[in-house]
């Protein structure tokens, strides 16, 4: 089977109240679709990038799944030290080159899918079948396990996005009960409803600390390609080595011209790079001035620098 690009949900600023609508927490991870056929498993993220052997866990399907032949949909996560899905443990998993170190890396940084749909089952398209039926049959194939859950839904969407924003969690998902799953598409028969924005920016510049990146220089693309400041950061997941490591990365990028088309702050003190590394980082809001309010590092995940542009909403 050809992958596909995943369903997205559109954004929304209210939680519906409707009982034709199903809430899911909003996990926060990699998107996996497993594809299972002739008895062969292969796994891709919403790019279509194989992921197959990053996830072992997964690929033994006939140990969770019942179907002889299914795509699932869900989302890879890896949980913090308090518990909660943590963005940066996932990408240790996901960013690894060296393949031969899985077995390894498996043992620090356990994996759980989340899955939450069901679009091909048995030698069938089920994508058009309504949100409900798919979610039955899922639950009837899947056997949980350690490693692989099916997210549970719930009809009181305020109630969950309250305690979501309790526990310091990314957001919820409301789905509608009787919308179908529409390949590669942004609909709102989903909508996402954050507890805090996020969003994909390129490495810009950098200042030092001791002769260690102690701060990132952050910007997006414009419609018209040119390079946009967003803001900086020195805060986020980053443990002492992660910065080391980071200043390594990006020594070899140092050029003597600033890419931004803009004056970003603390300029005099900046190193500049050439855009090549972007990074996941949770925020506020936007300023007045453009800029992320609160932005923090949550990991760094490989993304073409052309496709962090700057979001029209700002």
């Amino acid at each position: 089977m050809d992958p596909i690009f995943p369903m997205e949900p559109a954004s929304s600023e209210s939680v519906p109240e409707s009982d034709e609508w199903i809430a899911q927490i909003k996990w926060d991870g990699v998107r996996i679709l497993t594809y299972f056929d002739n008895g062969a498993v292969r796994l891709f993220n919403r790019k279509k990038r194989e992921r197959t052997l990053h996830y072992p866990e997964i690929v033994n399907i006939q140990g969770y799944c019942s179907a002889k032949s299914v795509i699932l949909d869900g989302e890879v996560i890896s949980l913090g030290e308090n518990g909660k899905p943590a963005f940066n443990e996932v990408m240790k998993r996901d960013g690894i080159r060296r393949l031969d170190r899985i077995n390894m890396v498996r043992k620090i940084v356990p994996v759980t899918y989340m899955v939450f749909d069901v679009l091909f089952l048995n030698g069938e398209w089920i994508h058009n079948k309504p949100l409900l039926d798919r979610l039955n049959l899922l639950s009837e194939i899947i056997m949980p396990n350690e490693h692989i859950q099916c997210v549970s839904s719930g009809n009181d969407g305020g109630s969950l996005f309250r305690a979501v924003k309790e526990h310091g969690m990314e957001g919820i998902v409301m789905k509608q009960i009787d919308s179908p799953y529409l390949p590669g598409k942004k609909k709102d028969y989903w909508l996402k409803i954050k507890n805090y924005r996020d969003i994909i920016a390129v490495i810009g510049g950098f200042t030092l600390r001791n002769n260690i990146v102690n701060a990132i220089l952050l910007g997006l693309y414009d419609d018209s390609g040119r390079l946009i400041y967003v803001g900086h950061t020195g805060t986020g997941k980053m443990t002492v080595q992660d910065w080391k490591d980071l200043t390594e990365v990006l020594r070899p990028s140092i050029v003597s011209n600033q890419p931004f088309a803009n004056q970003p702050e603390r300029h005099a003190q900046s190193v500049f790079v050439r855009p090549e590394i972007t990074v996941k980082i949770k925020f506020a809001e936007w300023t007045d001035a453009g800029y992320m309010r609160q932005p923090s590092i949550e990991g760094f995940i490989e993304v073409p620098p052309a496709e962090c542009m700057l979001p029209h909403y700002q």
